[in-house]
């Protein structure tokens, strides 16, 4: 069987609420179709950047189903589905599943630090979950949050299993992509997650992206990845330096709430995050706003 490609920028949609803290079902259709005149390669719903921790299992599965609905016929769907528990990991899977999503991305379980932050217990996790999902896993690590670095040789290991495709490394640490790059076995991809260090990990041979600056620059991440696959070098660093002050802003600095502020800014609809997180301040959005005029230009 061909494993699939995810070669490409994959925003990890952030999720519209209203006023009131609702899902704001419209304005997910209003986002992706806006997206779907980009050359964005599918759209990642229910990851970090989605808020995924703060939503129950019936608002993702609404959700799934409105961007599926609203997503281009030839958008990738990759649904973020990691919860601590194997059984409900493997039933968000496959719900997805059921409502046409092509992948699954999961995030390393971290709760139970003490216990489960070595290869071991990571390495039985995604076995488990990836032997009952009907939809291939994409490993999804993202220590800075969750306080838990799946190694990369239990990467290069898992990536032996025939429904692990890919890795997702949010660590933006190049020496370890570059190690899964190097020892995993031909086929599986590796994606970067930190928009910071987009352009150096796609010239090391991540083969795309999944990125939340992508929610709000579109453009940006879409010209730095062209700029790697038709070796044009000097445009696509200078491409990341320009945009890297806006990318800091709305990731490590502001997160989601920064992004949403962006996101506003740019012509998508960003809105309130959901409680307990709050809107950005004034010195925030004025900080935000100055770095997107680089964009924006």
């Amino acid at each position: 069987m061909d494993t699939m490609k995810l070669h490409g920028i994959f925003p990890p949609i952030a999720t519209p609420f209203d006023h009131q803290g609702e899902l704001y079902l419209a304005k997910v259709r209003y986002n992706v179709e806006k997206w779907n005149k980009t050359q964005l390669a599918g759209y990642v719903v229910c990851g970090s950047t989605g808020e995924s921790v703060m939503l129950t299992c019936e608002e993702k599965t609404r959700l799934w189903a409105a961007v599926r609905e609203a997503a281009a016929s030839e958008k990738l769907l990759i649904a973020g589905t990691g919860m601590e528990s194997v059984r409900e990991t493997v039933q968000l899977c496959n719900v997805a599943a059921g409502l046409g999503y092509q992948a699954a991305m999961v995030r390393t379980p971290h709760y139970y630090k003490n216990l489960i932050n070595n290869g071991p217990a990571q390495a039985l996790y995604y076995r488990a979950v990836a032997d009952q999902s009907r939809i291939p896993l994409i490993i999804y690590n993202w220590p800075q949050v969750t306080g838990v670095d799946i190694p990369a040789r239990t990467v290069v290991e898992l990536a032996e299993h025939p429904n692990i495709i890919a890795v997702k490394e949010s660590s933006g640490n190049i020496e370890k992509t570059m190690q899964m790059i190097r020892e995993a076995p031909e086929g599986f991809q590796v994606l970067v997650g930190s928009a910071p260090t987009l352009w150096a990990c796609l010239k090391v041979g991540a083969v795309g992206a999944i990125l939340a600056f992508a929610n709000a620059a579109p453009y940006a991440c879409i010209s730095i990845w062209e700029a790697v696959r038709t070796r044009e070098d000097e445009a696509g660093l200078e491409l990341q330096q320009r945009f890297a002050p806006a990318a800091v802003a709305v990731t490590t600095k502001h997160g989601i709430p920064g992004l949403k502020h962006a996101m506003d800014l740019n012509g998508y609809y960003g809105g309130p995050p959901r409680l307990p997180l709050l809107p950005v301040g004034p010195e925030a959005r004025r900080e935000i706003e100055e770095a997107f005029r680089e964009v924006q230009g």
